[in-house]
């Protein structure tokens, strides 16, 4: 018998400064402060948790780690709050495409201070085009 796998429930990354990825992470997102300590900061919405920690960062460790948005408009919204607010987008100018070559999958890609990538996807997206 498998493990199978659910929703992520929580995850933590080593970063530079945990102040200024929370920062970052409540500033464009719809999180919250869970806790703090001296090294650690965890956001959360009631869904997933993402701890911070103080370290240092290896984002080349993970190509990038997904979210998923439920309709094309969430997507689009999302892309010009993240560009209001200056946010590292990839493909400036078309920053919402197929997730891969030929995927009915859409998203844009974006990176944090610490230089992880991360991506906003709509499953099944180019049919809502």
């Amino acid at each position: 018998m498998k493990v199978q796998l659910g929703a992520v429930w929580h995850f933590s990354l080593a970063v530079i400064d945990p102040e200024k990825s929370a920062q970052f992470w409540t500033k464009n997102f719809d999180l919250h402060e869970m806790f703090r300590s001296d090294e650690a900061i965890a956001l959360t919405n009631d869904a997933i948790i993402i701890g911070f920690f103080k370290g240092t960062p290896h984002p080349d460790t993970i190509d990038h780690m997904s979210f998923y948005l439920d309709s094309m408009r969430a997507l689009h919204e999302a892309l010009e709050m993240l560009k209001k607010n200056g946010v590292e987008l990839e493909d400036p100018g078309n920053e919402i495409g197929p997730t891969s070559p030929g995927s009915p999958h859409m998203g844009l890609w974006f990176h944090d201070p610490d230089g992880y990538r991360w991506e906003l996807s709509v499953q099944n997206g180019a049919r809502e085009r």
